[in-house]
């Protein structure tokens, strides 16, 4: 038990004083791009997946 108690008391001590935060406008300018790079990423795999349904449309429709 005192194992237990004594990690949470470092984790705690570690989380509050040995840890760079970062600032809210850094944070949100992270998730901005996250979310813009995850948007393009999904409109590729979305273009690839349209391509590809349209030329087995065509390779089936075409035997």
């Amino acid at each position: 038990m005192t194992k237990l108690i004594n990690f949470f008391k470092e984790s705690y001590d570690e989380m509050v004083h040995k840890v760079t935060w970062s600032k809210y406008s850094e944070l949100q300018s992270s998730s901005v791009l996250v979310l813009v790079a995850s948007l393009i990423f999904a409109l590729f795999i979305g273009l690839i997946d349209l391509s590809f349904e349209n030329l087995l449309d065509w390779y089936y429709h075409n035997l």
